[in-house]
């Protein structure tokens, strides 16, 4: 597996969680395999994998919610769950329920009661996007709407520590833009932020480390350019033409692909492979070149991951542990 670096934090970060070698199995079924990291303020974590994963349950071992098998779990100098971690820490989570007959004003209200040095009111209802609902019923909003509301819930108490799963789930454009800047504004601010997400274009956005999980072990991390840098091909684009192209004489040509009126090709050699393009084909239009995105580093470390696995071969990269 391609090394990554080490990614470099602001100085001003400071380790508010570490996780040393945590393991936890469900029915001996490994759910999370030795997993280490330090979660650090003025950052946003996003922890990345498919469904079964693992994300939740890591999620729900740093809350107390979940008993942990073997490892060390230590959030503010203290043990998860308890009270004093409690009171600096906020949580959306993926599975949740509300009192309907409450109104969102009541809702915050009450949240915002059981922290000693609750967000302003008027603070969590701007990040929320909610002024224009506070005085609406739970049970009348919308999903997205209900979304909003669990994320005002989870900074009532002026977070320093902050976990969001699938935030931004059901929510439009605009209330997921507005999402995103409230995440910015709270990172600038100092609060360390935990992200879970299937839109890997949410990571890509928000997140100074990425780490990618698979059946609860950490196949890779490191900031974004550092986990698309893991994937060496780029993908040149152009305007199908009239007449067949001959793939099999492109040269380091990995793979192609025609879609409507566009081709798109796969190469891990760019240069050789545009001077062979063009030799051979030079009145091609609208071309256009792109590096390997986020998804398809995602796609590719799991591809990897997978692969290694079935060779029996170390699929834990131990020397990028944080």
């Amino acid at each position: 597996m391609q090394q990554v670096n080490s990614v470099k934090h602001s100085d001003a970060s400071q380790v508010v969680a570490s996780i040393q070698g945590l393991n936890k199995s469900f029915s001996n079924k490994q759910a999370l395999c030795d997993v280490e990291l330090q979660i650090k303020s003025n950052q946003v974590l996003a922890i990345l994998g498919s469904n079964g994963a693992g994300k939740t349950t890591l999620i729900n071992t740093l809350l107390g919610r979940l008993k942990i098998d073997s490892g060390e779990i230590s959030i503010f100098s203290s043990q998860p769950g308890s009270l004093a971690v409690k009171q600096q820490t906020g949580a959306m989570l993926q599975v949740a329920s509300l009192p309907e007959t409450l109104k969102i004003r009541e809702h915050i209200q009450l949240f915002q009661s059981y922290y000693p040095n609750p967000m302003d009111y008027q603070k969590v209802i701007a990040y929320a996007g909610l002024e224009s609902l506070q005085e609406r019923f739970s049970k009348k909003l919308s999903g997205g709407e209900k979304q909003r509301l669990l994320f005002a819930l989870s900074i009532c108490g002026n977070p320093k520590l902050l976990f969001l799963d699938e935030p931004s789930v059901g929510m439009d454009l605009s209330a997921r833009q507005s999402l995103w800047k409230a995440i910015r504004d709270l990172k600038n601010q100092g609060t360390a932020i935990v992200l879970t997400t299937h839109y890997l274009e949410e990571a890509d956005s928000l997140a100074d480390e990425i780490v990618l999980l698979k059946q609860g072990a950490i196949i890779q991390r490191g900031t974004n350019e550092q986990i698309k840098a893991c994937v060496s091909s780029t993908t040149i684009r152009f305007t199908t033409p009239s007449y067949p192209i001959d793939f099999n004489s492109v040269a380091y040509l990995i793979s192609h692909d025609v879609s409507g009126k566009y081709t798109a090709i796969q190469t891990n050699e760019l240069n050789q492979t545009l001077i062979s393009l063009l030799t051979k084909y030079p009145e091609l239009e609208d071309l256009s070149v792109s590096r390997a995105g986020l998804e398809e580093a995602f796609l590719e470390l799991n591809k990897d991951q997978l692969a290694q696995s079935k060779t029996g071969k170390s699929v834990i990269n131990k020397g990028e542990a944080a």
